[in-house]
């Protein structure tokens, strides 16, 4: 873990990451790719150290509330957060300057700002999105190896929605001749029925590579599955999507289950979701069905 000042924390979509790099060891991950430029290890954490006075000063400055959205590239909960507590400080300032949030986690640890996040929804709104890939534990634990298991995961969904804070759910990567089966996607499409989330994003079977990822995708195929690189070399090449075989039949299980169970599995309608800020204590509530 090092630290590093920057000039600015919020995205102009209202997005932040506090920190770079990961220590979960999924073995898929894009945010490997050298297109973001992260020159350092990707295992070495770097800690943007006046990431929180810059959002304080950006929530002060922020004319109209919105939705902000912690996650999109580096988990929000990895190991060193537990010591760190910027994402509960982020939440904190969230919660004091009055702005909803959305976060993207694989992490049970979520549940450890689970006082906040209900603070902030019973005010405005908190979304909690978790990423679930596989339903059959060990594989998890050998695609995804230093996080939460697929259980442990839904365990946190359960516990959101009975605590009435909204879930969504990203059915992705979906990585061919590894986890794309039929019992596979209706395992983690059961689970999220159960779980009552409000919608799954999925991009259809499959997953991206790119320079960066791809080495580091091969890499752990050779020590996990032996002899499966030779074959996505010979399917896929150096292409950037590499589809499942199976990408038509499980995208047509994946919205007609959602369609019959009344999950949103419309992207757009998703981030369109995502992206509403509402605020509970008005007069006359939004309603997301309202705007879209």
């Amino acid at each position: 873990m090092h630290f590093t000042k920057v000039k600015g924390i919020l995205s102009s979509k209202n997005g932040m990451n506090l920190f770079r790099g990961c220590t979960h060891g999924c073995i898929y991950c894009d945010s490997r790719s050298k297109c973001y430029q992260m020159n350092h290890k990707f295992e070495d954490i770097e800690v943007k150290e006046n990431g929180i006075i810059l959002l304080e000063e950006s929530l002060k400055r922020k004319r109209k509330k919105c939705m902000i959205g912690l996650g999109s590239m580096t988990d929000p909960y990895i190991r060193d957060e537990l010591q760190l507590n910027y994402t509960r400080k982020a939440l904190e300032l969230i919660n004091r300057y009055g702005f909803g949030v959305t976060l993207i986690t694989k992490s049970a640890n979520v549940l450890r700002d689970l006082d906040l996040l209900k603070e902030i929804n019973s005010k405005t709104k908190c979304v909690i999105q978790m990423t679930l890939t596989t339903y059959d534990e060990e594989l998890c634990k050998k695609i995804e190896p230093n996080v939460s298991t697929t259980k442990e995961r839904v365990e946190v969904l359960k516990i959101l929605r009975d605590e009435g804070i909204p879930t969504v759910v990203w059915l992705t990567p979906i990585l061919p001749f590894i986890n794309d089966t039929k019992e596979n996607i209706l395992g983690i499409l059961n689970y999220c029925k159960e779980a009552n989330v409000f919608g799954i994003i999925c991009f259809g079977m499959g997953l991206t590579l790119r320079d960066g990822n791809r080495e580091y995708f091969y890499y752990q195929l050779d020590k996990q599955f032996p002899n499966l690189k030779e074959r996505y070399i010979r399917e896929y090449g150096n292409s950037y999507v590499a589809n499942s075989k199976n990408n038509k039949t499980l995208t047509a299980l994946f919205h007609e289950f959602c369609e019959q169970h009344n999950i949103v599995h419309d992207n757009e309608a998703i981030f369109n979701y995502l992206k509403l800020f509402e605020e509970k204590n008005c007069s006359k509530q939004i309603s997301f069905f309202d705007e879209v």
